[in-house]
C-alpha cells in the first residue's frame, strides 16, 4: 500500500517531533513536507487553511497538533478502506 499519510512539520516543533516518532512506533511509513524548508508545502498548508504544525494528513482526516487518538482512528479507518 502506498503511503496516505503526510506530515507537515516545521523546524523547533516538539509537537512534530512527537507526531513522527509516534507513526514510526505505530509501524507506519508517511511522507514528512518541512515548512520551514520547503516553500511548496509551505504553500500547500496555507491553501488548506491551516497556519501551524504539525498537520498530519491520514487519508481525508486532517488532524492538527499531536492527538494520539484521532491518529489511531484515522489509520484504523484508512486500514478499513483499503481491507487490511
Amino acid at each position: 500500500m502506498k503511503t496516505d499519510i503526510i506530515v507537515y512539520t516545521s523546524n523547533l516543533c516538539s509537537t512534530c517531533q512527537m507526531t513522527k516518532e509516534y507513526l514510526k512506533l505505530k509501524n507506519q511509513s508517511f511522507i514528512e513536507k518541512n515548512v520551514s524548508t520547503d516553500i511548496k508545502a509551505r504553500e500547500e498548508l496555507i491553501e488548506m487553511g491551516i497556519d501551524t504544525t504539525p498537520l498530519t494528513l491520514i487519508g481525508r482526516d486532517k488532524i492538527v497538533g499531536f492527538n494520539s487518538s484521532k491518529i489511531d482512528n484515522a489509520i484504523d479507518q484508512l486500514l478499513w478502506f483499503f481491507g487490511i
